[in-house]
């Protein structure tokens, strides 16, 4: 028994070996300590916290900072439950992360940003980094105060370095793609106006549609969470100015209106717009769509070609975004969700490919205007490059 155990311990030692050697290496948390008196806080009250692998080389005046995704919470039932997870207190966060795929700090998985400080923002808000409610409630203690938060990591990474930055991108991945736009803007106005700004949005352009019922479920969804955390009066006002602010949580309403250069990579079939917008729980009681939306190849001719039509839907919210040459596209045809954190496929020996060019090199070449890159795939099952996702059977529909 004794033997069994060790062999199953040296063996999990190696994968983790082979896995940093490979792919990743671990990054100490960083607690924003200071952000608290400001009342800058997660949740639960706790200070905001982030990950920084200090550049070097030729890499030491550049900054590559990206924002954890996870969703987001609605009311107060959701919020509470939320505020006892790393999602809502630093307090539940790991001490260590693994930084891989845009994040990797070698050169051979991440040739343009692999000597950059890199950054990866911990999501404990909610919002997307949008709230701010003073008042705190002192039955449910919840802090709704993500847009401080963001002002406070920003302003620690400045007194860091990245007020020096010669190149600074904003990236982020699900709710923090969506962040990485609601915030490109403002990031480019922390940074001195000789430095080279831009911002990458992954998986984060979530669409406005009915689900398969008819049901605007996403759209009362956005509008229960920007009113519970007070979102309004920070989401941009070029889109507030003309909508109601729920509506300026979907990207296709604003897009067009920032200044700063923006890349959107994203999956036609988003795994997650499918699973919670097109098709959420309450849509499908009978769970009819259940091996669907576990695994794209189980779904039914029907369902197929819902989806088609949800494709179709999400590259007319992009109509218009890729006018200017200073956008960048990367749409594939694949079930998934969130490209740029993993490496095998952000860069790899089998990672998807557009006209056979990776994600990595699309977005290097865009970032540094080597080659304008602007890609919209074929539709499923075109594409034999996708890492299309598998859930497991009792994941988070």
């Amino acid at each position: 028994m004794v033997d069994a155990k060790l062999r199953t311990w040296i063996y999990a030692l190696i994968c983790l070996l082979i896995f940093l050697k490979a792919e990743g290496y671990f990054v100490d948390i960083t607690y924003v300590e200071s952000a608290v008196a400001k009342g800058a806080v997660c949740l639960d009250g706790s200070p905001p916290a982030y990950h920084l692998s200090p550049g070097f080389g030729s890499g030491v005046n550049n900054w590559l900072v990206h924002i954890e995704g996870g969703g987001w919470c609605n009311n107060v039932t959701t919020c509470l439950a939320r505020k006892s997870t790393r999602l809502g207190s630093s307090r539940q966060m790991v001490k260590q992360i693994a930084f891989s795929g845009i994040l990797n700090n070698r050169q051979t998985f991440n040739p343009d940003f692999y000597n950059w400080n890199k950054v990866k923002v911990r999501y404990c808000d909610g919002s997307s980094f949008t709230g701010d409610v003073k008042r705190v409630n002192p039955t449910t203690n919840l802090h709704y105060r993500g847009a401080r938060v963001w002002l406070a990591v920003m302003e620690d990474l400045l007194a860091r370095g990245m007020s020096k930055a010669e190149n600074a991108f904003l990236s982020g991945c699900s709710a923090g793609g969506l962040t990485s736009i609601l915030h490109c803007d403002n990031f480019r106005a922390l940074l001195p106006l000789g430095t080279r700004v831009k911002c990458l949005s992954d998986a984060g352009y979530f669409i406005s549609l009915k689900d398969i019922t008819g049901t605007e479920h996403i759209k009362a969804f956005f509008n229960d969470v920007v009113t519970t955390h007070g979102s309004a009066q920070n989401l941009p006002s070029s889109c507030t100015s003309r909508l109601t602010p729920s509506m300026c949580f979907f990207p296709q309403n604003m897009v067009q209106k920032i200044r700063t250069p923006l890349f959107i990579l994203n999956a036609a079939y988003d795994s997650w717009q499918i699973k919670n917008i097109l098709v959420p729980g309450v849509a499908d009681p009978q769970g009819t769509w259940h091996d669907c939306k576990l695994d794209i190849q189980q779904c039914s001719s029907s369902q197929l070609q819902i989806m088609q039509g949800f494709r179709t839907q999400f590259l007319n919210a992009l109509a218009g975004f890729g006018s200017s040459s200073s956008t960048g596209m990367f749409i594939n045809s694949c079930y998934a969700h969130c490209q740029s954190e993993m490496q095998e496929t952000w860069l790899s020996s089998n990672s998807p490919v557009l006209e056979k060019i990776p994600i990595a090199k699309a977005v290097g070449d865009w970032f540094y205007d080597r080659i304008a890159f602007q890609k919209i795939d074929c539709p499923y099952p075109c594409d034999s490059t996708c890492h299309n996702h598998i859930f497991e059977d009792n994941s988070e529909a």
